[in-house]
């Protein structure tokens, strides 16, 4: 078994102003796209221009913080939105859902092309690699968080949460960030190296994200007002991951016949 590090949450604290490393590691997903950005932006066949780069990023950020709120209170906690809708902003309680703030970045990416005189789905291609930074980061901070944690487990590295109660735990945010985060960088970021049909990589990103968060639910908690939905074992997670998957194989298939 492993020690949980006990990191405190609050990374800086300037009297009563706290910034939370959650928050910081928004802030690190938010500053890879733009650097990123910046640099398959100067590539030939990129459809914006490198100084659109900043409008992107804000665009995306709002879109994420937006969606993940709402769709967090739709998919997870609905009942309690229902009886207090006023509930959607109380941030401070946390509660973000990745299905949520992916549909938001989408809605945000579909203004934004209309605006770069581009499709979305240009747009979205353009933006999937340095999306899984900003994956990874995020559950690097649930980590920190001691929030979202796994099953009960005797593997060992499996550790103690603070919050988590006494028995050792699959560290299932740690295999997020590396599954979400560094192989699917890796793997996008070296496929759309070159020009690749459009819809391709969104596609791509799509398939491996639900693969990837589909396996992971296996060792993750499902939340607690859900618990499991169906055979004692499905979960949120991988009922919003399964049209993903499904969709994002689509797309790639869809997308590679049409090119040829």
């Amino acid at each position: 078994m492993l020690t949980y590090p006990q990191i405190d949450p609050v990374a800086i604290a300037l009297g009563p102003l706290k910034i939370h490393w959650y928050g910081l590691m928004y802030l690190l997903g938010f500053t890879a796209v733009w650097f990123l950005g910046k640099k398959r932006a100067a590539k030939p066949y990129s459809v914006i221009k490198p100084d659109a780069i900043e409008d992107l990023v804000y665009y995306g950020a709002l879109g994420v913080i937006l969606g993940g709120r709402i769709g967090y209170m739709l998919f997870y906690n609905f009942p309690k939105f229902i009886d207090n809708p006023l509930t959607l902003f109380r941030v401070w309680e946390g509660g973000m859902s990745f299905h949520g703030g992916m549909l938001g970045v989408f809605v945000a990416m579909w203004w934004f092309a209309k605006k770069q005189n581009c499709t979305l789905f240009e747009l979205t291609d353009f933006i999937t690699p340095v999306t899984a930074i900003g994956l990874g980061a995020g559950r690097i901070g649930n980590f920190i968080n001691s929030e979202l944690w796994g099953k009960t487990s005797d593997v060992p590295w499996a550790m103690v949460f603070p919050n988590g109660g006494p028995l050792p735990r699959h560290p299932s945010q740690l295999y997020e960030a590396f599954l979400e985060g560094v192989i699917l960088f890796i793997i996008i970021w070296v496929y759309t190296n070159k020009q690749r049909p459009v819809m391709a990589p969104t596609g791509l990103i799509l398939f491996l994200y639900g693969c990837f968060r589909f396996f992971v639910e296996f060792f993750r908690m499902p939340d607690t007002q859900l618990g499991y939905l169906a055979l004692n074992w499905v979960t949120m997670g991988q009922i919003l991951s399964t049209p993903m998957i499904i969709i994002g194989a689509s797309m790639f298939i869809y997308a590679h016949k049409k090119a040829v």
